[in-house]
Parts: structure tokens; sequence; C-alpha cells
């Protein structure tokens, strides 16, 4: 591996940067993105049977609930004004939703930038390689092939780890977006039920 940094020269210093840094991004959200971090298992039905018995409703049961996870948070959300028309309930639920997706989405922008900013940096180390190699064959001559291979080798080296970096960036981005839209889907879901049961109840009782 280290042969290769070396072959590849200078160029390669940020693509292998970049690479530890998509490196963590990845084993960080692959952490924080767990199922049952963000949704908890049989956390919506809890809340709704608690709901219909009247319990959960005062406000350090709601904040308890809120500090669990985005779908507890979304949950409570929905809780807090719980006494007003559906409508209002609906748009403080979509207002937490989009504050609880930017949290999911934390640090994907920079996965992205390194996907696209990756075969870039491959590209630069590549045309960097191919001007040393002609500017030694001024200096020496068509003659040297020690100096062309040289020259050819850095630039495949730089080409090849650009792809190395970005491939994989790529393809872990697009994958914690799609996971990260079924999170929103189930926890919408589990939303309109609350709010189907707080629909149900008498109002005395839901205020």
């Amino acid at each position: 591996m280290l042969e290769l940094v070396r072959a590849g020269g200078w160029p390669m210093i940020p693509l292998v940067l970049l690479s530890a840094i998509a490196l963590a991004i990845i084993v960080e959200r692959f952490w924080s993105l767990r199922r049952i971090r963000v949704l908890p298992p049989g956390l919506g039905e809890e809340v709704r049977v608690w709901v219909s018995r009247g319990k959960l409703l005062d406000p350090s049961h709601v904040d308890s609930l809120r500090s669990t996870s985005p779908l507890g948070a979304l949950l409570a959300a929905a809780l807090d004004v719980r006494h007003r028309s559906r409508e209002e309930i609906r748009e403080r639920v979509e207002d937490v939703g989009r504050h609880q997706v930017h949290r999911m989405e934390r640090f994907l922008n920079t996965l992205g930038t390194i996907a696209a900013a990756g075969p870039l940096l491959g590209l630069f180390g590549t045309v960097v390689g191919l001007i040393q190699m002609f500017l030694g064959i001024l200096d020496h001559g068509i003659g040297d092939a020690n100096l062309l291979a040289g020259g050819i080798g850095k630039a495949l080296v730089c080409t090849a780890a650009g792809m190395i970096v970005a491939i994989p960036a790529l393809a872990f981005h697009r994958y914690f977006r799609g996971r990260i839209a079924a999170y929103i889907v189930d926890m919408e879901h589990e939303a309109i039920r609350l709010m189907d049961t707080l629909d149900a109840l008498p109002r005395s009782r839901g205020s």
C-alpha cells in the first residue's frame, strides 16, 4: 500500500486523507443510523397504549420520550400540541420531522462531496504525472524508458486511487440516503397512528 502511495506522488496525500474521512463517516453513520436507535421496536405501540389510558401526558414523561430517539422526538412533538386540531398537530410533526431528518443526514453531504472530489483529484494526479513525464522527455529525450514508465505509472496510480475513494463513498452515500428515506416513511406512519389515537380520545382526556 505504501508503495502505491509513494508511486502516486504527492497528489496521493489528499486522496489518502479523503479516504480516511470517508471511512470515519461511514462507520459513524452505520452506528448512528441503526434501526434500534432511530425506531426503537414497539415504541409507537407503547406510546399509543399509554396515551389511550391517559398516561404519558405530563411534561416530564413527554420530555423523556423526546430524548429516546428520532421517533420519540416525533411522537413527543405530537403530544406537545395534542389539544390542538389535527392539522396543527401535523404541522408540528412535520417541522420536528425536518429537524430529525437533518440530524440523520449529518455528514452525508461531506460523503457526497468526497465521492465527487475523488475522481477529480485522481485526474489531477494523472495530469501531474503526465506533465512530469513530458518535462522529463524535454530534458532527457524519449530514450529513457524508466522515466516514461514512472510518469505513466504515477498517472495510473492516481486515477485508480481516485476511483477507489469515490466508488465506496458514492455507494454508501446513496445507501444511507435510502435508509433515511425508509425511516422517514416508518416515522410518518407511527405519527399518523398516534394522531388517530389522539382523535379517538375524549377532548377532556386529550388535553
